[in-house]
């Protein structure tokens, strides 16, 4: 089979990219006639993705008005989620509703870090140990070395785990408004440049990630010590009003939250929420976030409890939510729009953004488990949710 067109010079352009779609429609018979479709400029993409062909378009909706009181986001907000699975903007909006008329969300990001964690390996425990201690002495100078190649990310600390003869180094980085796995992995890498250069005794062998990071997939470890933004929404709802707008009783929806909490124990779940990644999912694509990053990102904690006055608290934690304002997709043409409606497109804004998706994912959470405990979950996807006959 031919191999697929490029040019050297210029290959982010509308006649290469339509050279890949006439060898598609030659090799398979597919006709890419709406992938064609876009009005993204091929010159922005450079970064982005390579043998630009076209655009997978996906509807957005919009959900809100949302009420948050955040540290870094406040006011009112309408969201922008794409998403093909009917009902879900439906869901969220409802639940923004509820949230508004109970006087809004409050959020907060309470941690924030990004990993990368290599691996060195000796010839016994012993000098494993001697290794780590003297990393410990050694942090200033391994600080200075790593933030020699990036100005925005800042090292906060080295965590350190063993096992046998190897000791993993997790390096937190700070990383502004981006995201950052690739600024931590060249600032990892130049600091363990520095030392190797320093003739570690007894070194067998080194490798600049091992899976302990652990990037695009859940692992207790960001569970316990955060990756991206650490971020909690909370609210609470007055019986009253969970009864008129949601049908159920804030006793009857905290009995349902036991019931969940068993039934994640038992799958051995790596969350007790009922859909975090839907929001998150739909958020990010609209927003131009790495959307692998929902793997790690949409693992949470719900948390509820009934008030002195017969009200519903209710929280979601976000430990790992790896999210960017700055950098890799959000400066394309659609993605920024999605970004500037939230007023969180550029510098200064990730925790802002990192607020917002926190607080429509509990408006989603709190949304479904009343549907399921009003018994509504199934008519409402017969009614918005079908597009079959």
């Amino acid at each position: 089979m031919p191999k697929i067109p490029r040019d050297k010079l210029n290959d982010y352009s509308a006649d290469m990219a339509k050279a890949r779609r006439t060898l598609i429609k030659e090799q398979t018979g597919a006709n890419w006639h709406h992938i064609a479709q876009t009005s993204i400029n091929p010159e922005s993409l450079p970064g982005n993705i390579e043998h630009f062909s076209g655009a997978a378009q996906i509807p957005i909706g919009i959900a809100g008005p949302m009420l948050v009181d955040g540290v870094a986001a406040t006011g009112e907000f309408y969201v922008p989620m794409a998403t093909t699975e009917g009902t879900l903007v439906a869901s969220y909006n409802r639940g923004m509703r509820l949230t508004n008329e109970a006087g809004g969300i409050k959020t907060t990001v309470i941690d924030d870090a990004m990993q990368r964690a290599p691996v060195f390996t000796f010839t016994d425990a012993r000098t494993a140990l001697a290794f780590g201690q003297w990393v410990t002495e050694n942090f200033a100078t391994i600080k200075q070395k790593a933030e020699e190649t990036t100005s925005v990310g800042k090292l906060r600390d080295i965590e350190q785990y063993a096992v046998s003869k190897m000791r993993w180094l997790r390096f937190n980085f700070t990383c502004g408004d981006a995201a950052g796995q690739n600024m931590v992995s060249k600032a990892t890498r130049h600091a363990c440049q520095w030392i190797l250069a320093q003739q570690v005794p007894g070194l067998d062998h080194f490798a600049l990630a091992a899976n302990l990071d652990t990037d695009k997939k859940h692992s207790f470890v960001n569970a316990l010590h955060t990756r991206g933004k650490r971020v909690v929404a909370e609210t609470i709802i007055p019986a009253t009003l969970m009864k008129s707008l949601m049908n159920c009783t804030p006793e009857a929806l905290y009995k349902q939250r036991q019931y969940s909490n068993m039934g994640a124990f038992m799958a051995g779940s790596v969350s007790n929420g009922a859909h975090f990644a839907n929001g998150i999912t739909a958020l990010f694509i609209s927003c131009g976030q790495d959307v692998a990053n929902v793997a790690e990102s949409s693992a949470g904690y719900t948390f509820s409890e009934i008030t002195p006055r017969g009200d519903y608290y209710f929280s979601v934690t976000i430990p790992s939510l790896v999210v960017a304002t700055y950098g890799g997709g959000t400066g394309l043409a659609t993605q920024r729009e999605s970004l500037e409606c939230l007023g969180c497109y550029g510098q200064g804004k990730v925790n802002k953004f990192a607020e917002i998706v926190a607080a429509t994912v509990l408006c989603g959470e709190l949304s479904l488990s009343s549907a399921i405990v009003a018994d509504e979950w199934v008519s409402s996807h017969d009614q918005y949710g079908r597009n079959r006959p």
